[in-house]
């Protein structure tokens, strides 16, 4: 389960640039493509979080679509898999929507 990697991460992080401040929510954005299951960062997120200065935050999870560019016809497609083909049958290129990035966060 990689998600508890990641969700420990973003708490390392948060903590870190909170400099002694209460996290009170922080927020992520996760591709589709980012092959990480906001169900289980949410409950991994609450286990990294315990004893630190997150513990209690409310974790937002924005979700954003999977995008590609066909390599054969230039067509600009959404995917919510890696597996999405263009109906021209060319190659995709993937081109956003395959990474977890933490957008911001509230201290209080």
């Amino acid at each position: 389960m990689h998600e508890l990697s990641l969700a420990t991460a973003i708490v390392d992080t948060c903590v870190g640039r909170a400099a002694g401040d209460r996290v009170v929510r922080i927020r992520v954005e996760v591709g589709q493509l980012a092959a990480v299951l906001p169900d289980s960062l949410r409950f991994c997120f609450e286990l990294a979080a315990r004893g630190t200065t997150a513990e209690g935050a409310a974790l937002e999870i924005l979700e954003t679509p999977g995008r590609a560019e066909c390599q054969g016809c230039g067509g600009k497609l959404t995917l919510s898999s890696p597996q999405g083909r263009c109906a021209c049958g060319g190659r995709l290129r993937i081109t956003g929507g395959d990474a977890l990035r933490i957008k911001d966060m509230e201290i209080a």
